[in-house]
């Protein structure tokens, strides 16, 4: 327990104490928000197939899982090696096992409002597709770093089966019906690829690549996919909502009308109409809503400049080292949160058609939750290096 100790008080000054209390606060402010969203519906049934509950029972949940994000987040950040991405048998490891947990999922996975990602474990489901966010950012970092470091003269060839392997990934997450987390993953590798220090030739030549493939997807999903329709209906709802809100609208409507139920201030915690029935899943995909109600725009804006304060503090030590590995698994990490934050945001209010996309620490949702914490986690132990790093350069 010493040694344990002595290595926490070692650490504290190398750790961004400013990321770890707005992890914190959001995730208290998401156990408050998760219990006011749920428990007139839960104690009803109306989230659980018509069985009542327990109105605490959501909340008592997130509360195990933000416990467990913040364990989770203070070991990664005080007590492991981030370098040990850099060996090629963890890369494996990660890669591989979480081809396989997708691969798992398609075969035994049950589905979940029209997406068959979440594998059943009993205490509660695990969505695989969370996972590839995570393994997209630590491969990605690993593989562009080496080639930078030791190859210079690579070529496009160098990246295909790195890429390759992620794009296995994707289409594994596509065939499970996740398209909002396909679309995340892809934005994720994206800004990876964009930020890092490979050849701008190298960059237009993944672009005109993987174009094919999208147009060959935009066909296939135009003439063939029977969920094509659905899609078309949620753009078209985006362009007016209110135009359809007895129909298609009805989700996006109710969710306006929530936003600007809350005013400046809001209409008080616990005060909120469009939960009670009008909001499917207000726990979820719709706590923002919920948010915008009770707490107003000043409650929307207090949480959206916490996530900004992360977002801000990874993409500074992300241009403070010259270190590759260091460098994008920073711009991963605040990518990751960046698109998933815009598109839930983004969908519920309106400005993008509806994903299914949770808001990050806020949403209910175990894997969620873990995923997130996981990022910052390993965010926080490169920071710690590259303050370590400063500090050795500095003497």
């Amino acid at each position: 327990m010493l040694k344990i100790y002595k290595k926490l008080k070692t650490s504290l000054k190398y750790l961004d104490l400013g990321i770890i209390c707005c992890f914190i606060i959001l995730s208290i402010i998401g156990i408050v928000m998760v219990y006011s969203a749920s428990m007139v519906s839960a104690s009803k049934g109306a989230l659980t197939g018509g069985v009542p509950i327990e109105a605490n029972f959501f909340m008592k949940r997130q509360f195990i899982f933000a416990v467990l994000g913040f364990l989770l987040i203070i070991f990664i950040s005080v007590y492991f090696n981030i370098n040990a991405f850099k060996k090629s048998n963890n890369q494996k490891l990660i890669v591989l096992g979480t081809l396989f947990l997708l691969f798992l999922t398609q075969l035994i996975g049950k589905d979940v409002n029209g997406s068959k990602n979440w594998i059943n474990l009993g205490i509660f489901s695990l969505q695989s597709s969370e996972f590839l966010k995570l393994a997209a950012i630590f491969y990605l970092a690993f593989i562009l770093d080496k080639l930078l470091k030791n190859n210079k003269n690579y070529k496009l060839v160098n990246l295909i089966p790195p890429l390759g392997l992620l794009g296995i990934g994707l289409v594994f997450v596509l065939m499970q019906g996740d398209l909002g987390g396909t679309l995340l993953t892809v934005g994720i590798i994206a800004s990876i690829l964009s930020y890092s220090d490979i050849k701008n030739k190298i960059k237009l030549q993944i672009i005109s690549i993987t174009a094919i493939p999208t147009i060959i997807y935009i066909f296939y999903t135009l003439v063939f996919d029977a969920n094509t329709l659905y899609r078309m209906k949620r753009i078209k709802v985006v362009l007016d909502p209110f135009k359809y809100e007895n129909g298609d609208g009805y989700q996006l409507t109710n969710a306006l009308i929530s936003i600007s139920n809350g005013g400046v201030f809001g209409r008080g915690l616990g005060n909120g109409i469009l939960k009670l029935g009008y909001l499917p899943e207000p726990h979820t995909d719709f706590i923002f809503t919920v948010i915008a109600e009770e707490l107003g725009l000043a409650g929307v804006i207090f949480v959206l400049l916490l996530y900004a304060f992360i977002i801000y503090k990874g993409f500074f030590y992300a241009n403070k080292t010259n270190n590759n590995f260091y460098k994008l698994i920073c711009i991963g990490v605040i990518s990751y949160l960046f698109m998933q934050i815009f598109i839930n945001t983004g969908g519920v209010s309106g400005l993008i058609p509806l994903t299914g996309v949770t808001l990050p620490l806020l949403s209910y949702g175990g894997s969620s939750m873990l995923s997130v914490s996981l990022a910052i986690g390993s965010m926080l132990a490169v920071i710690r290096e590259i303050k370590k790093d400063e500090l050795k350069d500095k003497i």
